[in-house]
């Protein structure tokens, strides 16, 4: 039986990876009552990445692929804007969604598999390998809660599609993908060349 739950969508122009922190500035009237709804009920929201139509406005046009947030931290901004900390958790994939009459985009969604705990394979030991370095680069917060996690295929490949330069549209390409080593197998591709002497603005 398909595991499936109706998910309020907030479509940005950012795609939240599962695992992957994401900051985000809260204040039309939809989404409030949106996140007063899921506090109430305690349920998560979905990010879904925009196809068509912009953040703010008419309801815009998200991709069917996307990622439960759930709310780490919340403070209010100087100018008095709600300000979140969200983490991506689970990866769905939207049916047609309906749009509420406050303009609030609503779906049935279908949520993915879990990540199987494979291990790296020979072919993608260079991942690792770049990914400490941008560790290294990029400080603490991102720095594995275990050793052994930069040896598992599946951390390794979505830590790499956070904070490598991708595209939106690739990181997009890599959450319709089921089996980690297809996402490492593209990553592997869009490497640059010069990877193993990585740019200081990685």
């Amino acid at each position: 039986m398909t595991d499936t739950t109706t998910l309020p969508l907030f479509p940005l122009h950012s795609a939240l990876l599962p695992g992957a922190a994401l900051g985000l500035r809260v204040f039309e009237r939809r989404y409030l009552d949106m996140l007063r709804e899921c506090s109430r009920n305690d349920t998560p929201f979905g990010i879904c990445l925009i196809l068509e139509g912009e953040e703010v406005g008419a309801p815009a046009t998200p991709a069917a692929h996307g990622v439960e947030a759930r709310i780490e931290d919340f403070d209010m901004g100087a100018d008095g804007v709600l300000v979140l900390r969200l983490r991506g958790h689970r990866r769905f994939h939207a049916r047609p969604p309906r749009i509420r009459d406050n303009g609030l985009i609503v779906a049935e969604v279908e949520w993915s598999a879990p990540d199987p705990d494979d291990e790296l394979r020979p072919e993608h030991a260079l991942l690792s390998t770049v990914l400490a370095h941008i560790i290294e680069q990029a400080g603490s917060a991102f720095e594995p809660s275990h050793p052994a996690l930069l040896d598992q295929s599946a951390w390794v490949g979505w830590r790499l599609a956070e904070l490598m330069p991708l595209e939106e549209a690739q990181r997009l390409q890599l959450l319709q993908m089921d089996d980690p080593h297809q996402r490492l197998d593209a990553l592997l591709r869009w490497m640059p060349p010069n990877a193993t002497v990585l740019d200081e603005n990685w």
